[in-house]
Parts: C-alpha cells; structure tokens; sequence
C-alpha cells in the first residue's frame, strides 16, 4: 500500500473541501403575492351604505396605497452600509406602471371630490401609517422586496394583480359596499 505525503494528503483534503464549498446556483424562486398582512378587524360603520367605497373607487384606492406604500419600504429599507437598497426596485416599478399610476392620480382626484376628502391628506395617512410598521413588523423590508419582486414579475400586468404589503383600508374606515 502506497503511503500518501503529507503535501498530497493536505491538496486532495483541499480539493475535496473545495468541492464541497462550491456555491451552488440556487433555485430562483417564482415570485409570490402572499406577502400582504392581515387587515386589521375594524368593524364598519353603522351607516356604511352612506360611505362604503364602490369597487372603481376601492381599486383607486388600493392602487394609491400599494404606491404610497411601495415609495415608503424604498426609503426606509437601507442596508448595513445606510444606503437604500430597493432605490433600484423601485424605479423599475415606476418605469412599467407609469401610464396606470397617472391614470390613477385622476381616477383618485374623483374619488375624494364624491367623498368629500382631502387627496394629500389621504396619501400622507397611507404614508404614515406605513412608515410606523417597521417598529411592529420585522419582516417589513423583507416583505417589500417580495412585493417588489411580485410587481416587477413578467406575469403582473396591472397594479390591480399587486396587493399591497398592508391592507390600510379597514383602519383608515375605507370599506367596500356590501353586495345586494
């Protein structure tokens, strides 16, 4: 039997090591929209027929939150080196959803002149109310590179396929009207 060298041991227990360390090419996964926290359980208003939101105006309204909500992950969510880190993301979303986030802007100046409301003050609460979720949810920049990676996904065509990290709409007493 032929001895090794301790010089050929050491390189063949390096190559052996070497092989077995090799990064292997993960599995990109699909991406998914199951990204969406639970809507808060607010009960509706007793008179929620005189103020419910039609399905045109929920749809205004949910795409303006999955922007506003979008924007906000892009600027909280920086890196161990303080940059942002979903600047890129977030370009591209506005890049493919331009024509439809115009759209929107006018489609949402209607809903709030029928509604009585203030358009600024509507996007500032989205917004405030999303910048207020990292305290209460570790998974917040986690779960907007998932809505990113499910908004920029080739398959999404339209905002309306995005849901938006949070479901503000209970909380900010935007219910649909009911059915019948």
């Amino acid at each position: 039997m032929n001895r090794l060298s301790p010089l050929s041991l050491l390189a063949a227990c390096g190559l052996a090591l070497g092989a077995a360390c090799t990064p292997q090419q993960a599995e990109k996964k699909k991406p998914n929209n199951d990204y969406q926290v639970a809507a808060a359980n607010v009960a509706p208003p007793a008179n929620l027929r005189s103020v419910c939101y039609n399905d045109a105006d929920l749809t205004a309204f949910r795409v303006r939150m999955v922007q506003q909500q979008l924007v906000v992950g892009a600027l909280q969510c920086k890196g161990p080196d303080g940059k942002a880190f979903l600047d890129d993301e977030y370009a591209a979303f506005v890049k493919k959803f331009t024509p439809e986030l115009s759209s929107n802007a006018a489609e949402l100046k209607s809903l709030v002149s029928r509604k009585k409301a203030n358009l600024d003050v509507m996007v500032t609460e989205i917004a405030n109310r999303t910048a207020q979720r990292p305290t209460q949810d570790p998974s917040f920049c986690s779960r907007h590179q998932r809505a990113f990676d499910w908004a920029l996904f080739a398959e999404v065509t339209t905002l309306t396929q995005v849901p938006a990290p949070y479901d503000l709409g209970p909380e900010m007493r935007v219910f649909p009207c009911p059915k019948g």
